[in-house]
């Protein structure tokens, strides 16, 4: 089904994370961030390709010692995602991670500490051709914005995140992305719109802290959504106190329900009723589970009876009506042929994976 609604992107420099554009016209990217110890290089290559298999565009890596630093370049060779290095305080890891093949640097300027060193930094990076990521957290703000303001304020993060731009401003040095990240929604959303009309740079969307796998959910997808209706955002972070794959998960689903970018099945189903022919619920979950690999954009309908069933099922590229006592499947919109309860998740999987067949047959 075709959106009546069109985003207006915000023009924005184009920079590159490995091969993946950032920026301008290019597609809003989704990223997570591992939460293995770096220094156990089988479990966070695990952990990276499961997060690629989820379908992420690239993966922040926490380097917090120059131990973690060596551990990053026998990582790096293992994948092919791109990798963002998480730094702080310490400017040497910096330069140790550029030389072994980093995508990307995650750093707020102000606490590598001396210009000089900012310097060294930004010079690395520039001799690489690595981008810089200025990350700036209210949990982590400036003792002397604390103190200006009181409290982590949407003004307070813009004020910081203004110094570290202007540090690489100064040092002619224009490749590079910012967040603005709190847990409060509206501190948030108020310091990525201020932001949004002060630099050119492409913004890294995100609500820090948000919380579990529901609520965490539940705020990114409010916060996230405001700010990429208004064409604000260039690449995504959902952030969750759960597995890394279960951010990829749902940031991709906040895309594909703004009709910014669709990647897997987008299942439309009934919240299931008295009406309902069929377990509602217990289909979709299982069809959940059996279709998570698939990556290829697919709308399917799944609705339990025949009052909203079949206007939705004519919608979607593969749906299921319920009826009594069989329920009918439509593909592409035409009635196509009818099947039992017990057969539905089997029918509905063999149905969807005969169309990724053949949109595969016919890219090649």
């Amino acid at each position: 089904m075709q959106s009546e609604f069109t985003i207006s992107r915000r023009p924005s420099r184009q920079i590159h994370v490995g091969n993946v554009a950032v920026g301008g016209n290019a597609p809003i990217s989704v990223q997570s961030m591992t939460n293995t110890h770096t220094t156990d290089i089988a479990a966070t290559v695990a952990q990276i390709q499961a997060i690629q298999k989820a379908g992420a565009d690239m993966v922040r890596v926490s380097i917090p010692t120059m131990e973690a630093a060596e551990a990053f370049g026998k990582i790096k060779q293992a994948v092919t995602i791109p990798l963002i290095a998480d730094i702080h305080f310490d400017y040497l890891i910096a330069l140790r991670v550029a030389e072994l093949g980093v995508d990307c640097l995650r750093i707020n300027p102000g606490n590598i500490g001396r210009a000089d060193r900012v310097k060294t930094v930004v010079d690395k990076a520039r001799e690489y051709k690595i981008p810089i990521r200025i990350g700036v957290n209210a949990g982590s703000l400036e003792k002397d914005l604390q103190k200006k303001y009181g409290e982590p304020t949407s003004d307070a993060l813009v004020e910081s995140a203004l110094r570290h731009i202007n540090l690489l401003q100064d040092l002619d040095f224009h490749d590079f992305k910012v967040s603005l990240k709190a847990s409060e929604i509206f501190t948030t959303v108020a310091a990525y719109r201020k932001l949004a009309t002060l630099i050119e740079q492409p913004l890294h969307l995100g609500i820090t802290e948000a919380g579990g796998l529901r609520s965490g959910t539940v705020k990114s997808a409010i916060g996230l959504g405001m700010l990429l209706v208004e064409g604000i955002g260039d690449t995504i972070r959902v952030s969750l106190a759960a597995d890394p794959v279960e951010e990829i998960k749902v940031g991709f689903d906040i895309l594909k329900s703004l009709h910014i970018r669709q990647k897997g099945i987008n299942l439309i189903a009934c919240p299931s009723c008295a009406r309902q022919n069929f377990d509602v619920i217990k289909t979709v979950n299982e069809l959940e589970n059996r279709l998570e690999d698939v990556l290829i954009p697919l709308d399917v309908a799944v609705i339990g009876c025949i009052v909203n069933g079949p206007g939705e099922a004519k919608e979607a590229h593969i749906g299921l009506a319920g009826g009594t006592p069989s329920n009918l499947v439509y593909v592409a919109g035409k009635p196509s042929h009818k099947i039992q309860n017990e057969a539905l998740v089997d029918e509905l999987e063999r149905l969807i994976r005969q169309q990724i067949q053949q949109v595969h047959q016919a890219e090649n």
